[in-house]
């Protein structure tokens, strides 16, 4: 995303990329894709626009466990956020550590980078010897960028090696996983400088040698993006997964509950997220599964068509396991309640309906100690879909805030961060995008969801056994 002096959009560019899934569980990507990809999508900016670039800002993929050698060539491919296969290693960190939910402010999750590297040095222990540097996503494209290898606060709370209320990387959870300080990025700020453009990375892509700012995980970026930056502000992205994410005005970790405590990315601040592993992807894979997906619009369009009613399938959205609440990586998808006469608009409603209804339970536990989370605005692809934030705002209880730019948030906020690393204020950079509308729940809609909430609730709890004894 390009924008003019004055944060105004000029140009976007995009690149798809794909993911390997070897085992039931895993999910992979090759490194150098992302470098690729951000060329391609660089290459797609007009090119006189882009010499006047004066300062660049990240953001990616959170957790991402990117390992490289003393060369800082990748070791193998990227073991991602949502790859499941650490569950045990999690166990393992936090016997090692007993201390890590108080250093960390998170339970140890199957996502998070820690574990994944003590399955590395479990199951390809030749790797590990080979391991000298670990990188998040964003900062791998970094390296390839400046030369330098940093990450900023907000990344780094997801790796489970963070000191996250102190902001600075724990010797003792590095020991646990049996590394040091050494193997770590150096730390900055979210709106610091981290590096500027190599010049071997300036002509492949078109660009002067321009300063890289800290940058963001995806969320934290996107809240930026959408000027949620002040306690009790709050956001939630229909993405890949679906986040529930309000600012703090201090670290506040409530691990019970599988509630992600991060540091936001704009010094002295913090947030709070409910997260769970598949929103939007839950409706691609629908989509492909009832041969629609080249008409994704139109299968919502024909779910809002036929509506929900008290029989209507329910749909646990659990596709590759799940965090809040439940943080439990062996929960799968399903369906209950089909019958002979179900078509694919029902099952899209279903799907649609279940990330909703997974959305109240995050909202339950982000406020169930009395937290107060204000005005939501929504980003992520799935704001497209304006049927889906009627559900969600029903399901919630709460009206949802539409802002312009806010189906790419994430970007959005990297290029504010780069502003913010030129020397730009942060009120002038970090207001709120213009409302474009705001959907407000329908009492009808809110009741109905209610009682199939309840339902809902009861099929994981009932499920919960099984899907361990399904995946062992």
């Amino acid at each position: 995303m390009l924008l003019d002096a004055h944060g105004g959009l000029l140009a976007q560019g995009a690149c798809s990329l794909e993911v390997s899934r070897p085992s039931p569980g895993f999910s992979e990507q090759d490194p150098q894709a992302w470098w690729q990809a951000t060329v391609h999508a660089v290459a797609m900016l007009p090119k006189g626009a882009r010499a006047g670039v004066r300062a660049i800002g990240l953001s990616g993929q959170m957790h991402g466990a990117t390992m490289l050698d003393a060369h800082d060539r990748p070791l193998r491919p990227a073991i991602l956020w949502n790859d499941g296969r650490s569950a045990p290693q999690c166990l393992e960190l936090e016997r090692r550590e007993s201390a890590a939910r108080a250093i960390t402010g998170n339970i140890m999750m199957p996502g998070f980078t820690a574990p994944k590297l003590l399955w590395v040095a479990r199951h390809e222990p030749e790797i590990f010897r080979r391991i000298a540097h670990v990188l998040l996503p964003k900062d791998y494209v970094r390296l390839r960028l400046t030369g330098e290898r940093v990450s900023d606060m907000s990344d780094a709370s997801g790796t489970g090696w963070l000191d996250v209320g102190r902001r600075q990387w724990s010797d003792a959870m590095l020991a646990a996983t049996d590394l040091t300080r050494a193997h770590m990025p150096r730390l900055v700020e979210g709106s610091s400088p981290s590096g500027t453009l190599t010049a071997h990375a300036a002509e492949a892509l078109g660009l002067p040698r321009a300063l890289v700012a800290g940058g963001g995980g995806d969320n934290a970026a996107s809240a930026v993006g959408l000027g949620v930056v002040r306690p009790g502000q709050a956001f939630l992205s229909l993405g890949t997964s679906g986040v529930l994410f309000v600012v703090t005005e201090r670290f506040r970790p409530n691990p019970q509950r599988a509630v992600h405590a991060f540091c936001h990315c704009l010094p002295e601040r913090w947030h709070q997220m409910s997260v769970m592993l598949s929103a939007a992807s839950t409706l691609d894979w629908i989509a492909h599964t009832v041969g629609c997906a080249e008409d994704l619009p139109g299968l919502v369009k024909r779910a809002e068509a036929h509506g929900l009613h008290r029989h209507s399938p329910l749909f646990l959205p659990y596709l590759t396991g799940e965090r809040t609440p439940h943080n439990d990586p062996h929960a799968r998808g399903v369906f209950f309640g089909l019958r002979p006469d179900c078509t694919a608009a029902e099952l899209a409603g279903a799907v649609l309906e279940g990330v909703a209804l997974a959305f109240a339970d995050g909202l339950d536990v982000l406020t169930e100690e009395g937290d107060q989370v204000g005005d939501i605005s929504v980003t992520g692809g799935g704001a497209r879909l304006p049927y889906w934030g009627r559900l969600i705002a029903a399901a919630l209880r709460r009206p949802l805030t539409y802002r312009s730019a806010g189906e790419v948030g994430a970007a959005l906020g990297a290029a504010r961060l780069a502003r913010l690393a030129a020397g730009e204020p942060e009120e002038a950079v970090c207001a709120a995008p213009p409302v474009e509308r705001v959907v407000a729940p329908e009492a009808a809609l809110s009741s109905l969801l209610a009682g199939r909430r309840r339902t809902f609730q009861r099929l994981y709890r009932d499920l919960k056994t099984a899907f361990v004894e399904f995946s062992s």
